[in-house]
């Protein structure tokens, strides 16, 4: 028997089912079978409003779910600072706002279901928020179930990267605060990329992601990356796997904007990015937005290993201090004519590319697999986070 989220409330499931796991995105509208294997637990938290349950009489409590990665973190310390922080947003709440918020439910991934089933089911059930708590893999796939939908999502970031939480200037580092923000931030619509991928098989399938998407060298990185050095030394440990994949072949790709004649290049990597920060202080992409309703691309070319060198120091120290002031500008004008050619920026609002020979692809920092085409686009405001409030 399948038991509801929210056990005060009558089930809102309909006949149709939630297709789950991490490797069937997909299109919203197809749905397949839930896990039976998932336990569905809502525990008390005390309160100074002690309104934590609907009233017949009164406004319906306010419901949310989190939908966390067991394997992530300190499970009984993420239960903590979500308890605390809704006990915070409880007492915050002003006599003219008494609709209060109803005690969590706790959602636990699984291998078949990465998160999108979990987040579908909370949202028929009527969850008002949906926390999702773990890395970079958990994070897309509850933003996955939750595109579309206009109920937002706080994310209480747990992985190594971190990607989404360092781009909406979270404090990734702090449990507490980001759970509390998810409770008590403000509301902000933000694009999600899409990536319909093709496989030598002619197959193709739709995934999404919410900070970048890449075909070639920055795939085979994560690829390399042990995943020991990554639980002793972080982020770091990308940098070990970047130094071992410099040998990777250069790709030849074909790449088309809407409306426009196709080219072909020779490159290390191919990027579709959302958002352009990532860790180690690296600024890839400084003018992407996450509500342009465009994708920022990159093409990455250097030569030689001074080429590299040259594409760190531009996404470390020109992109993420010199940008920001007209001085540091003019000494990009005089000393970046080299760089040019080693990484090139486009920009919009979708771009279908090709791939002589198959290549692995990533999503936010996750493989996917080889592909030998793909369509990136971005889907205007599709997804509701909550961020600090200014």
């Amino acid at each position: 028997m399948q038991k509801t989220l929210f056990a005060r409330s009558p089930p809102a499931f309909s006949a149709r089912e939630t297709r789950t796991g991490a490797a069937s995105e997909g299109r919203l509208h197809h749905l397949g079978r839930t896990v039976g294997s998932v336990v569905w637990v809502s525990e008390p938290v005390a309160s100074a409003s002690d309104v934590t349950s609907d009233s017949p009489d009164g406004p319906r409590a306010r419901r949310v779910a989190v939908v966390y990665n067991p394997t992530k973190g300190d499970q009984q310390s993420l239960r903590q600072a979500v308890n605390t922080a809704l006990s915070q947003a409880r007492d915050s709440i002003s006599d003219a706002d008494d609709s209060g918020w109803a005690d969590p439910v706790w959602l636990e991934t699984t291998v078949d279901d990465a998160g999108i089933g979990l987040t579908r089911r909370a949202l028929d059930d009527g969850a008002d928020l949906v926390i999702a708590a773990g890395g970079d893999g958990t994070v897309r796939s509850v933003a996955a179930g939750m595109r579309g939908s206009g109920v937002p999502m706080g994310v209480v970031p747990l992985g190594t990267g971190n990607l989404l939480a360092r781009n909406l200037a979270l404090p990734y580092s702090d449990t507490q605060q980001c759970a509390l923000i998810a409770f008590t931030g403000v509301d902000k619509s933000m694009d999600v990329g899409v990536a319909e991928l093709t496989r030598e098989s002619g197959a193709s399938s739709d995934h999404v992601f919410l900070v970048m998407a890449g075909i070639g060298i920055d795939a085979a990185m994560f690829a390399n990356t042990r995943p020991q050095l990554k639980k002793k030394v972080g982020w770091l440990a990308y940098i070990e796997g970047g130094l071992r994949s410099l040998g990777t072949k250069k790709l030849h790709i074909h790449y088309r904007f809407p409306g426009q004649p196709a080219h072909s290049a020779h490159v290390s990597t191919i990027l579709a990015g959302n958002c352009g920060v990532l860790p180690g202080n690296m600024e890839l992409l400084p003018d992407a937005r996450i509500d342009d309703g465009e994708l920022d691309i990159a093409l990455l070319q250097p030569r030689t290993i001074f080429g590299w060198l040259a594409i760190w120091r531009k996404v470390t120290w020109e992109n993420r201090v010199l940008r920001r002031s007209a001085f540091g500008r003019k000494i990009i004008r005089f000393t970046g004519s080299d760089k040019a050619s080693m990484l090139t920026y486009l920009r919009g609002p979708s771009l279908h590319v090709a791939v002589e020979g198959a290549e692995p692809i990533e999503l936010d920092g996750d493989g996917f697999g080889d592909v030998v085409g793909a369509h990136f686009w971005a889907d205007a405001g599709a997804l509701v986070v909550r961020v600090p409030a200014e």
